[in-house]
């Protein structure tokens, strides 16, 4: 008997440890950093479609190109959407962090926005114009103000261009070099502005409606600078970024991306 129920306890201990692990679960919440908009936005739309598939989409947002790639680093996210890949290069370059993409998502075509002048017609010798001061967004900026007449730049100088490397500037302008997020509330400060299109989106603004001139989305910058999904290198091919990476490249958000940006915002998938 003694032995019998021994045998007993031991298969009901065993068969408890089996359940135990058949319980056991991958972690389904997927933590990813993004700018307000339009990047969380469109992460609310693969939050539904994630939910379906047994996913908790938990989407942090940031006000700044910084935080949300050391987050990633560290761990602490499992992902970020807000950047294109010349500023995760650079970024990766600058300070250490070990990031890649794994998808391009949609493109922000920049646009030259109306301060304290209102066209480009009417621009003054010696106007300011706001730039971003952020290493690939300056270079965008730059090339934009070229395209226009405003400055011309060194020949073969790229997508690193500063305000160092321009060659002519006619009008004598004064280029500002400022924190990309800080561009939109110094247009009543500055003559123009050139506005990523995400800060853009957020202050209101529309780049079809309200901007002086645009980046054509035939352009270099245009291939150049589509918004990405990164995570740190290591995690391509997890099983939660591949399923994120599904949603944002669904029907639905591409869309939610045409219906409510109306060319603002382009799906590049």
């Amino acid at each position: 008997m003694k032995k019998f129920l021994s045998v007993l306890i031991f298969l009901t201990l065993f068969a408890s440890l089996l359940t135990g692990c058949n319980k056991t679960e991958k972690n389904t919440t997927i933590k990813v950093g993004a700018s307000v908009t339009p990047h969380a936005e469109i992460l609310q739309v693969a939050k539904e479609i994630l939910a379906e598939k047994g996913y908790n989409l938990e989407i942090i947002e940031y006000n700044d190109y910084v935080l949300p790639n050391i987050a990633t680093d560290t761990g602490e996210l499992d992902a970020n959407y807000f950047q294109h890949l010349p500023y995760l290069q650079n970024f990766n370059e600058e300070n250490g962090t070990k990031l890649v993409s794994v998808a391009a998502i949609h493109y922000e075509p920049f646009g030259i926005y109306p301060g304290k002048t209102k066209s480009l017609d009417e621009l003054k010798d010696g106007a300011v114009i706001a730039i971003p001061n952020d290493g690939t967004n300056e270079a965008r900026a730059l090339k934009l103000l070229e395209a226009q007449g405003l400055i011309k730049l060194k020949e073969d100088v790229g997508f690193t261009a500063t305000v160092l490397d321009i060659e002519s500037n006619p009008k004598k302008l004064v280029i500002k070099e400022m924190e990309a997020a800080q561009l939109a509330r110094a247009l009543q400060d500055v003559d123009l502005a050139v506005i990523n299109g995400n800060y853009a989106i957020e202050a209101g603004l529309h780049v079809n409606r309200d901007a002086l001139a645009i980046e054509d989305k035939e352009s270099e910058a245009a291939q150049t600078y589509a918004n990405i999904v990164a995570v740190k290198e290591g995690n391509e091919n997890n099983e939660a970024i591949k399923a994120l990476i599904e949603a944002l490249k669904s029907e639905k958000v591409k869309e939610f991306i045409n219906k409510k940006y109306e060319g603002a915002v382009i799906p590049v998938f």
